[in-house]
């Protein structure tokens, strides 16, 4: 199957994230909710008893995320918050422009356990809207970091092992990548243009000209795992627009449609058309469920681990 990897890695993957954040936190009690900033720039929901529904879970997330700050997440900052607009000194357009560069420029420098890049979330419950041309910067300084070019070279050596993008029809004739470093470079090439593409897509082109904020606002401690499980697992198809309004993730599930369109003019033919390319952005767009449960829980599990040392 074409994607068999993604299909076995992404259950275990799942499991695996949920099993270990669950068993991290349920080792230390929450502590209390930070005060909200000042300057949230959602209005607040109503506040609602917790009914167990993942529906009312969300709802009551995004209006959390936009007010805790991200305890445990130190290590990722340099910087204090970024201010934001308050209703009795508004900013001017050269201020809020400050603003977000100065943001911007925060985030560009957090990335998890030191390596991961972390460029794409906002950790300290600020919400400054950047400007399409600070969207493109960002996707594009995270599309070509060192970092992607070594999960290429991993996930290329796992696809050589496993021949992917390869078959063998009845008559014993080889279709698609071979093997070899000829093989190896063609599977390089792919994997690298496809987070490429995914990421200037996804978090640069649309979010741009869909006035969508493609970062991941994460809603930190004080607040019940159940409740932060849920929320990270919707960012994948809702999100916020530049106005801080919650509506459907247009830039994230189009982005991944669009560039799984575009790895129909370089992977073999025999992996190429409509139903495929569905098929392939859907399953990226659950994958990106992965990446927001981990933003939101590192810290967590980082703070549990070393409270707990190995002996």
């Amino acid at each position: 199957m074409i994607f068999f990897g993604r299909r076995l890695l992404l259950p275990i993957a799942a499991s695996a994230a949920f099993f270990i954040v669950n068993g991290a936190l349920s080792s230390q009690s929450l502590p209390p909710a930070k005060a909200p900033l000042p300057e949230a720039p959602l209005p607040q929901l109503q506040n609602r008893a917790e009914t167990g529904a993942a529906q009312d879970l969300v709802a009551e997330a995004y209006s959390s995320s936009s007010l805790a700050g991200a305890s445990g997440s130190s290590e990722l900052q340099t910087q204090p918050p970024a201010q934001t607009q308050s209703p009795d000194q508004p900013l001017s357009d050269a201020d809020k422009k400050k603003a977000a560069e100065n943001e911007l420029q925060r985030e560009l420098h957090q990335r998890l356990a030191g390596v991961v890049p972390n460029f794409n979330a906002v950790l300290d419950g600020s919400h400054v809207p950047l400007s399409a041309g600070q969207k493109m910067r960002a996707s594009f300084r995270s599309a070509i970091d060192p970092y992607q070019f070594g999960l290429a070279l991993i996930t290329s050596g796992y696809g050589q092992a496993n021949d992917s993008h390869s078959s063998i029809d009845p008559n014993g004739t080889h279709h698609g990548y071979p093997q070899g470093w000829g093989g190896f470079g063609c599977r390089y090439g792919a994997n690298y243009v496809d987070q490429f593409n995914g990421t200037i897509i996804g978090n640069g082109i649309l979010p741009a000209l869909l006035h969508q904020d493609a970062r991941y606002f994460r809603m930190g401690e004080g607040h019940s795992f159940k409740k932060r499980f849920f929320y990270s697992l919707s960012t994948t198809v809702v999100a916020r627009s530049d106005s801080g309004k919650l509506q459907p993730n247009y830039s994230n599930v189009l982005g991944n449609l669009v560039s799984g369109g575009i790895s129909n003019f370089y992977y073999p033919k025999a992996e190429r058309g409509v139903a495929l390319t569905i098929e392939q952005g859907m399953e990226v767009t659950a994958e990106g469920s992965i990446g927001a449960l981990l933003i939101e829980f590192y810290p967590d599990i980082r703070r549990h681990f070393s409270k707990h040392p190995q002996k």
